[in-house]
């Protein structure tokens, strides 16, 4: 084992908490990738139409219409929220802290923790959950579970669901893309249309969950202001970084009994302040975390 990871272990081992603070690369890692095989698996009839790539780009592409527009996002939502990602990564970070006292800050938004077995109330989900829909408006600080709305509109595609969620396209047949009309989410405090529950602009719906989820993680950071934490950033770029990455340098720094670690696929800087409470470790983070594990 490399001697960076080696010494994770040991800090891990020794350290009184571990904090995860996980960005899109941890799910990247895990297998939830937007392009390629992935993206041409469930996506090529659009990529066909259209000449986007990407599930990413697919996702902000202008549909003519809602119908359209709610085939291409239930197959979205199902695959990276439904199905489980392909690899055992999030497990196997599971397995690593389950023994702990740990708290996970994630600005990801495909429930991987949770569908691994971290504990609800040790998990604060910033950007909100593509299981979750909201009001468009919105008319009230709601959200709403969708399994079943995305499932009835993938079924109405001719898509049939799998003993794991998979989806399946029966032989010689095509996938619609479009949904029925009837289909189309609606509020059911106001009945206009449902939108999902991610972060975009300043109508995102902080619920009385996201809510409670800010309180409990306000209070762990004060409840270990002094102990001996390891800040385990995992992922995280600079799309957002004054969610995880800055925050977690502030507490580091204010605590010179922490240990700040970011796994990523290339080795970064560290403010000079924190660099002698810093461990930088680059390479694949799945493969990272399960040699932390074996």
């Amino acid at each position: 084992m490399d001697e960076k990871v080696l010494l994770l272990k040991e800090k891990i081992d020794q350290a009184d908490a571990v904090i995860i603070g996980a960005g899109a690369g941890l799910s990247t890692a895990a297998g939830f990738v937007y392009t390629g095989e992935r993206f041409g698996r469930y996506f090529s009839d659009f990529s066909r139409k259209y000449g986007f790539r990407d599930m990413y780009t697919g996702g902000f592409f202008p549909y003519k219409t809602q119908e359209e527009f709610w085939a291409y996002w239930s197959r979205y939502i199902w695959i990276n929220r439904y199905m489980d990602a392909p690899k055992s990564t999030y497990s196997d970070l599971f397995q690593l802290v389950k023994g702990k006292d740990y708290f996970v800050l994630t600005t990801n938004v495909d429930h991987c923790f949770q569908k691994a077995g971290f504990d609800k109330k040790r998990l604060f989900y910033t950007q909100g959950d593509y299981g979750l829909f909201q009001c468009t408006k919105p008319c009230c600080r709601k959200t709403w579970g969708n399994e079943h709305m995305i499932r009835d509109m993938i079924l109405a595609q001719g898509y049939t669901i799998g003993e794991h969620n998979e989806l399946i396209l029966p032989e010689g047949t095509e996938a619609k893309m479009s949904i029925p009309a009837e289909l189309l989410p609606k509020c059911p405090n106001c009945g206009r249309p449902l939108t999902m529950n991610l972060r975009s602009d300043n109508k995102f719906v902080e619920d009385e969950g996201w809510q409670t989820a800010a309180v409990e993680y306000e209070v762990w950071l004060t409840e270990h202001r002094d102990r001996k934490v390891v800040f385990l950033e995992i992922g995280v770029g600079y799309n957002t970084p004054g969610i995880i990455k800055y925050t977690f340098w502030q507490q580091v720094y204010q605590n010179k009994n922490a240990t700040y670690v970011c796994l990523n696929m290339e080795e970064e800087r560290v403010p000079e302040e924190i660099q002698a409470q810093s461990l930088i470790i680059g390479g694949d983070s799945a493969e990272i975390i399960k040699g932390l594990v074996s």
